[in-house]
Formats: structure tokens, sequence, C-alpha cells
């Protein structure tokens, strides 16, 4: 479809943005030139690429990658073989000759006592915008065929996970142009690369994350099952390869074969070398592990493609970067998705009117809610938890990830009722819900909190009749959200939620402000909650009350 077909598509939709119609996706775009899957940085400018990023001459190792050369690959290369440039002022000076280098994403703070957060955020959704319907040519940049909204600051490109979350936002702020635009946007990457990356570069390609396209075509509508039905059948197909040949005990790529022979889902890259956006960080950590540098390197980026990257979730100590082992685990938060997934299917195929396909995706969900029951339930506990395949263990330690199977309605009444009393015990906190119980000084665990996890806590117990601690939560996110905004004039990316008022820490980079999901979340959470929305103390939110 051409630009204007598309602009004309788009202002007939408007208002009824809901239609089904509006939501089929484009025909995919043409693959920029040479097709097939772009190769990432480090494999087309090789050494220089390696000396660039060893040399550390940019503060952030997504900087170079995120470059636009300005000749191609080869002849770039041909010129570096020729130079030689040795020291880092001379390789500065050399890539600064050849490449673009990238800014941040950037919108201005504002002046909190004069603007409402509501009114700033409306205001940011625009500067966050971007559109990439035709990147430079050699770019890391992937094509899309809509405009779509960036995290903010060194997120200069669309992610998946985090825009399921973003979404909430602008569709209550009546973005809905953007909201069916992003749709268009995760379907076509999966009709074009057979799965959505973890984001829109090159050098995401070789992995996914937690899959919220089914949430997002229903947040958009929930008629479009049935029109994206063969998109959400092939991101299944994507998480599901190579099931079929699989004996108990076993796995390949994101699938592992349970002791009964049951399959459930782990986190995967398809690439076992350092990750192009932190390259040297993953290096050093190689060179001083004591682990063949493959498997730690594949660990690290199942992390990455987890979105919790990085936490104790993925330790075999618990505290050290060093021992992730993240291949090993079946997670709740992934397969509580993909359960959701198999349900949308089979919404699709009803709306269609395909009975054998519903029956047989109805079947797949009840399958994987038993294998669910079985490995990643503790009933002594009150919980689910991550599964160590590999040791045929449940991991003990609980994470916000155990609200997830209430997101989708995986849990029974008391099961929910269950995670909700230990939510409230071990992972309530003055300013929200807290990542983990253990403080390593990694971003995914305490004291952070993250505004993905509030909505799907908040989500989750509402679903369930649990409003009064949904309730609690809500008020307390939104009060720290407020707090800091009121002492900086912005929203961030992650905030401790053990003491209100101050922005998390932790993580590879310095904190980011923008911020998409915590923005989309926020502006959700006040049109539910709206007379907790200016509240300035924790002690103005309501106690949970004991079992709603």
């Amino acid at each position: 479809m051409t630009t204007q077909g598309r602009l004309a598509r788009r202002r007939h939709c408007g208002a009824a943005y809901a239609l089904a119609l509006c939501l089929v996706p484009f025909a995919s775009a043409q693959a920029r030139e040479g097709g097939g899957l772009e190769d990432p940085p480090q494999v087309l400018f090789k050494d220089l690429f390696i000396a660039v990023q060893t040399a550390q001459i940019y503060a952030d190792s997504k900087a170079f990658p995120d470059a636009v050369p300005s000749e191609p690959p080869q002849l770039i290369l041909q010129q570096y073989h020729a130079e030689r440039p040795e020291s880092p002022a001379a390789l500065e000076h050399f890539v600064e000759a050849h490449f673009g280098l990238p800014a941040p994403v950037t919108g201005a703070p504002s002046p909190p006592g004069e603007v409402s957060i509501i009114a700033h955020i409306d205001a940011l959704w625009s500067p966050l915008t971007r559109n990439s319907a035709a990147p430079p040519p050699y770019s890391s940049l992937l094509a899309l065929p809509e405009p779509y909204v960036v995290p903010g600051g060194r997120f200069r490109e669309v992610y998946y996970w985090d825009s399921y979350f973003t979404m909430l936002g602008l569709a209550e702020s009546g973005r809905h142009d953007l909201v069916t635009g992003m749709v268009r946007d995760f379907a076509y990457l999966i009709d074009h690369y057979g799965h959505v990356p973890n984001g829109a570069r090159t050098y995401y390609l070789s992995r996914s994350q937690p899959p919220f396209f089914f949430a997002m075509v229903g947040l958009a509508s929930p008629d479009a099952f049935a029109a994206y039905l063969t998109q959400l059948r092939r991101e299944y197909a994507f998480w599901m390869e190579g099931e079929r040949t699989l004996m108990p005990g076993t796995s390949h790529r994101r699938v592992v074969a349970m002791p009964d022979g049951s399959i459930l889902n782990r986190f995967w890259d398809d690439r076992d070398t350092p990750r192009d956006e932190s390259y040297r960080e993953d290096t050093e950590l190689a060179n001083t592990s004591h682990r063949p540098a493959p498997q730690l390197f594949r660990d690290i980026r199942a992390a990455a493609e987890s979105g919790w990257d990085f936490g104790s979730r993925w330790f075999a100590d618990a505290h050290t970067r060093a021992t992730l082992d993240t291949t090993e685990i079946v997670p709740i938060d992934l397969n509580s998705l993909l359960f959701g997934l198999e349900k949308a299917i089979r919404t699709g195929c009803e709306q269609r009117g395909d009975k054998a396909c519903a029956q047989k995706f109805e079947r797949r969900a009840a399958a994987r809610r038993r294998s669910i029951d079985r490995y990643l339930w503790d009933a002594p506990k009150g919980a689910y938890l991550d599964y160590r395949w590999t040791k045929k263990a449940r991991m003990p330690r609980v994470s916000a990830a155990t609200l997830y199977p209430l997101f989708v309605s995986l849990a029974s009444q008391s099961q929910a009722a269950a995670v909700a009393s230990i939510t409230a015990r071990e992972l309530l906190k003055a300013g929200g819900i807290v990542t983990t119980t253990l403080e390593t000084g990694q971003q995914w665990d305490f004291p952070n909190g993250w505004a993905p996890l509030q909505w799907i806590a908040v989500s989750g117990l509402r679903d369930y009749g649990l409003t009064s601690l949904a309730a609690t939560i809500a008020c307390r996110w939104m009060l720290n959200v407020n707090e800091v905004y009121r002492q900086s004039g912005k929203l961030v990316e992650k905030y401790d939620v053990v003491t209100t008022g101050r922005s998390g820490g932790g993580g590879e980079y310095p904190l980011q402000d923008g911020f998409g999901w915590t923005n989309g979340v926020m502006r959700k959470l006040i049109a539910l909650y709206p007379a907790d929305a200016n509240l300035t103390t924790p002690a103005a939110c309501q106690e949970p009350l004991s079992g709603s």
C-alpha cells in the first residue's frame, strides 16, 4: 500500500479505530537492499566494531551500534584497514568521519506546579513519536510502516513489551491513531521476520521479548483477534518451534519438555556472542566469570529477552551476574503470557468460525495450565514460582512475576487469593510493589519497582475481585511517581518503592527519563483511580483489606 493509501485509510478509521476493518495489517513492505535478516553491526563492521566498543570511546555502549554509516560497510572497513587508527582519539576521529552519531530522545521537563501530570504525559507523546518507514542505508534501525512511540533517552527505537504499557496511556490520551498504528507495526514485524524482535534494531533480531502482542490487539479492539489471527499464530509458532521433537527432560530453543512430557517455555537468544549494545560489558564479564563464554553470552541474551535484565531471578547464586543461567529456568511470566496467546488464538478462531482451530488451542491452553499447576505453582507457599528444569525443582524466591497468572486469568480463585496474600506480605511497599525481595544492586531487584509490574498486579487483582489490594498498589505507585514528578518535572523508567520519592537505581546505564511505559501506566491508573491521583503521603492510601 502506498503512503497516500495508508494516510487515506488512517483518516477513514478516525474515531472508528475499534472496528476490525481498520485494524487489518497492511501487506509487508519490501525488505531493505539485500533482503533476508539484516546483520547486526558487529557482523558488518567486524574488527572496527570490536575496536570501538573495547576502547570505550563512548560512555554508552549503545551509541556506536545506533550510529548511521555514511558509506557501505565494506568501504568503511577498507578505509579502516588502510588507516589503522590505534589510539582512542584517532579511532574516535575515524568514527565521526564515517558515521552519524545518535542523539537521545528527550522531552522537556515541566514545572509541576504549573503543569498537571496528565497534561505533561499527554504532551510527551509527540516528542516520543518516531517514524522509520525508510531507515538510512546500512543503519541498524528496522523499517516500520507506521509511526510509533519510543521509551525515551537512549532507547530511540520501538521496544516490544514496553509498547503494550505505553499503549495503555495512549488510549487514555485519545491517541488511537498511535495505538492502531503500533499494532500494525508489530504485525509487520511478525510478517517480515517471523517474530517481534526485542526492539526495532538489527542487533535485536536474534531474540524477542515477553509476548504481549495478543494484549495489544485486545487493547485496540476485542474484535480484532480474527483480523490478526495469522500473526498471532505465526508468533506462537516462533515460541513453540521444535516442540514435536523433544523427549522429556530436553530442550530446544525456547521450548522445554518437562519430566511428564508436557511442554513449557523458556527465554532464549539465537546468538551466543556479546550483545552489540553491551559488547564491552559482556566481554569483561566473560573474562572474569570462569565459564564457557558462549553459554554465558547466551544466558545474558536470554535474560535480555525476558525484559528483566538483570536481576536475581536469573542468577544461580541469587546475587552475581557471572552466575546467570537464564536458559535453565522455566519462568512463570513467559508461560502465563503464552497461555494468554493460546486463549487469544482460540478467540480469533472462534471469530472466524473455525471450530477445529478453536478446540485445538483450547486444548493447548488447558494443557499449559495443568503443567503450570504441576511445576510452577507452590501450594504451601501460595505463589507461582520459576522452575529450574535442569534440577527438576522450583526456585524458592518470590518475585512480582507471581502475579502474571492473574493478568491472563490462568489462576483459580483460591490461587489468586493466595497470590494476593503473599504479595501484600512480601512485595507491597510504601511506593508500590517491589520487583523481588533481594537487594543485589541490579535494577530488576529490591528496592526497585517498575511500571509494567504495577499494572500486571493491578489489572490481575481487579479481574479476580481483589480490588482492595489492587487499589492500594495503584495508589502507592501513583503517589511515588507524583512525588518524583514534583521534584524533577519528569517521569523516569524505574522507582525506589521502599523509600518513596526517589528514582530507581542499578543497571548497565544511567537512569533514563521519558518514559514510555511509566507514562502509559500512570495515565491509565489515573483514569481508574482519579480520587487517588493527587495524594501526597503514603498514609493517605488505604490499607489493603484482608482477603480482598
